[in-house]
């Protein structure tokens, strides 16, 4: 079967949903559920894979620093649940849509009853009109928050999952920096962006280096990781900037944005 030429999932990780200081960054939520408001208005249908839930619920928890243990963690997660969907409904509400919370394991995945109920609904959704917004179940799952090559590495490979699940035509990662480069922009003046990447070839991989910033837990790394199973299946992927999300409007209309991974074309 193939792509739905219509269907997007934006990925936003947690460096874009909390400022510097680590504090919610409500502008950020404002500005992303405007553009994708926007963007489904204009007749795309929209998936947000969202990380964020352990910083959020510390917020809102008064914690002075990130927690360490799998146990506060895990708390500050279901707690960060409540308060993250609450500011995305609130926030899309604004704008007049409805959203809904699909949160998932591993074996959601790769349980063939689960992923066929799953997909079911989300289409179900999606007919409705409705945004799902995804994340990992951190509360009960340890897989992402302690795993050194965590099988979502801060939700990156599960927006991927999710693409290929849905049969997306398009997946956008929105980072901390404008895309993927030949060196590290934060400590290399002279970094290139590479605006777009045919083949993820082991030159490219050894590009990726390590973790990412200090307040998401995925680097270019499980980035690159993504876009390899999202575009061996036809999907095109895009890694650009989530401060400015308005940068959706250019992809679509296909201009270039940030680093664009072309997708496998004989998977479409």
């Amino acid at each position: 079967m193939g792509l739905y030429q219509n269907r997007i999932v934006v990925k936003v990780g947690t460096s874009t949903l909390t400022n510097e200081i680590g504090q919610n960054d409500l502008r950020s939520f404002d500005r992303l559920a405007c553009v994708l408001s926007d963007v489904h208005n204009m007749g795309y249908e929209i998936i947000l894979v969202s990380s964020g839930a352990i910083a959020i619920g510390s917020n809102k928890l008064q914690m002075k620093t990130r927690p360490t243990s799998m146990r506060l963690k895990q708390a500050a997660a279901a707690v960060g649940q409540c308060s993250i969907m609450f500011l995305y409904d609130k926030f899309f509400n604004d704008y007049d849509k409805t959203i809904a919370q699909i949160l998932l394991n591993a074996e959601d995945i790769e349980i063939e009853e689960k992923k066929e109920n799953l997909t079911n609904t989300f289409d179900a959704l999606l007919e409705m009109g409705i945004i799902p917004v995804v994340n990992e179940n951190d509360s009960v799952s340890y897989s992402e928050i302690e795993s050194e090559d965590r099988l979502f590495g801060d939700n990156d490979m599960l927006s991927a999952i999710v693409a290929v699940l849905c049969r997306a035509q398009k997946l956008v990662i929105l980072s901390d920096i404008d895309g993927f480069y030949d060196n590290d922009p934060r400590l290399h003046a002279d970094a290139k962006l590479i605006e777009r990447i045919y083949t993820i070839d082991e030159k490219i991989q050894s590009l990726a280096g390590g973790s990412g910033s200090r307040r998401g837990r995925g680097g270019m790394r499980t980035k690159l990781q993504a876009a390899q199973l999202a575009t061996m299946q036809g999907i095109d992927t895009i890694i650009t900037n989530g401060k400015n999300p308005s940068a959706l409007y250019d992809i679509i209309k296909g201009a270039n944005v940030g680093t664009l991974l072309l997708g496998n074309h004989s998977k479409r």
